[in-house]
């Protein structure tokens, strides 16, 4: 397992968990906007938390599914994964 979700991983996620295909790049440089913005709804992002768990064999942080940006989740769930290390 690695131990950071990459943003690779979250476009990848994205478009499987959630039907949203944005590009690794694109997410790169959209990394402040809102999920909302990026036509990620809150069952997409639980779709998202629920697939890494899956994944991961591990419960995701309670307020994964509420993040408001891709940075946010990223830092939430990246701390998470370092402090279950």
């Amino acid at each position: 397992m690695s131990d950071r979700i990459t943003v690779e991983e979250l476009s990848e996620l994205m478009k499987k968990a959630a039907g949203v295909t944005v590009a690794p790049q694109q997410l790169q440089e959209q990394y402040d906007a809102g999920f909302d913005t990026l036509g990620i709804d809150s069952l997409g992002l639980l779709g998202i938390v629920g697939e890494l768990e899956n994944r991961y064999g591990t419960p995701m942080p309670p307020d994964a599914e509420r993040s408001k940006t891709p940075r946010q989740f990223l830092d939430l769930v990246n701390s998470a994964f370092l402090a279950g290390a």
